[in-house]
């Protein structure tokens, strides 16, 4: 750290992404990224506007948001486009985190971050026993209310209706639903913005559209909401969105078939690698993502992360007293979840030995 950083920032604790190493090949299931490459009119969309890289790409994102507006329902006054999903819940900390935020114990690792990061006060509401979300607790906390949902790193889905009933308990403060995960087998909150004000629904190209390296995020929400959200943008980068990424997004939304397919094959190869890994006698948390968070019938989280990583698979061993049990598997093609559920066999027989 440089003397020069404002005090305020000095005790910052950055989000840790998931590790990217270089020294070999591995089978890669530990950041969640599709195993499917992005439809191919998208890759054509963006290597044709990438010879327009000269010119700014529209700051109003207008083709985008319409297609996203046809695709969801909605207005395009109801839609925002960022620089990533990230980049929407650092505006929403800052924008509506006045009375503070509530999120869970065991939940995605950067709201903390964004909390720390705006000075926003936390209340951070432990998940019940079984890993579902206490929303009784929810209700009874001040601020903008903050779920994943599906959760990460647990990938369990909350019923539509207790969020309906957080969302109700409270119309003057914000309950922001982040759906990243959403269309490998939940229900989203995308309609109920037509009859709540209050409700912010969080989503990205970045799972189930193949488009993690375009850093495409979206919010879905009242026009209030939205203009607050490009108030924040505006004040920060107007051409937040760079001219491919909104080519190949639209291209994307009308093949969004190819997309919804490779969710359901997904969402197929889920119930396949669950089914082996309780075979084996793990705990496997009922995901309706695209991953699984599962707990080893010996040995530990890490144990079994480092030494999968041994053999090339790489998982996600996220520490903390109630994940520390744990590893997080992202489902990639079926080929790599042979692949690792072979060697997660190997290294059951040998913790026996």
């Amino acid at each position: 750290m440089s003397r020069f950083r404002a005090a305020k920032y000095a005790g910052l604790t950055v989000y840790t992404p998931g590790e990217q190493p270089r020294d070999r090949r591995y089978v890669k299931l530990n950041t969640n990224e599709s195993p499917f490459p992005p439809c191919p009119e998208a890759v054509r969309a963006a290597a044709e506007e990438a010879e327009r890289l000269q010119l700014y790409s529209d700051p109003t994102g207008k083709a985008l948001k319409d297609a996203l507006a046809e695709r969801y329902g909605v207005e395009p006054e109801n839609v925002f486009l960022a620089n990533g999903s990230d980049d929407i819940l650092s505006f929403a900390f800052q924008l509506f985190g006045e009375k503070g935020v509530s999120y869970a114990d065991v939940t995605y690792g950067f709201y903390p971050v964004f909390a720390d990061l705006h000075g926003t006060s936390a209340r951070v509401i432990p998940l019940r026993e079984d890993y579902t979300l206490d929303i009784p607790a929810f209700r009874a906390a001040p601020g903008m209310a903050v779920i994943a949902n599906p959760n990460a790193p647990t990938g369990i889905e909350a019923p539509q209706e207790e969020l309906i009933s957080l969302i109700e308990s409270d119309p003057d403060r914000v309950v922001l639903i982040d759906e990243a995960y959403v269309d490998f087998g939940a229900v989203s909150c995308v309609p109920l913005i037509r009859r709540y004000d209050n409700l912010l629904v969080v989503q990205t190209f970045s799972k189930a559209r193949s488009m993690a390296g375009a850093r495409l995020g979206f919010a879905l929400a009242d026009a209030g909401l939205i203009e607050d959200l490009e108030t924040i943008r505006c004040c920060t980068n107007p051409y937040n969105v760079n001219r491919m990424t909104m080519a190949a997004a639209v291209a994307a939304l009308k093949n969004d078939e190819y997309n919804m397919g490779h969710c359901a094959v997904v969402a197929q190869t889920r119930g396949k690698v669950a089914a082996a890994l309780r075979e084996m006698g793990f705990f496997v948390a009922d995901s309706r993502a695209n991953f699984l968070f599962a707990r080893p019938p010996r040995g530990g989280g890490k144990a079994l992360y480092l030494a999968l990583k041994e053999r090339g698979v790489l998982v996600r061993f996220l520490a903390g007293e109630r994940t520390q049990d744990f590893v997080r598997v992202t489902i990639g093609s079926e080929e790599e979840m042979d692949i690792f559920l072979r060697e997660t066999r190997s290294v059951l027989k040998e913790m026996e030995a």
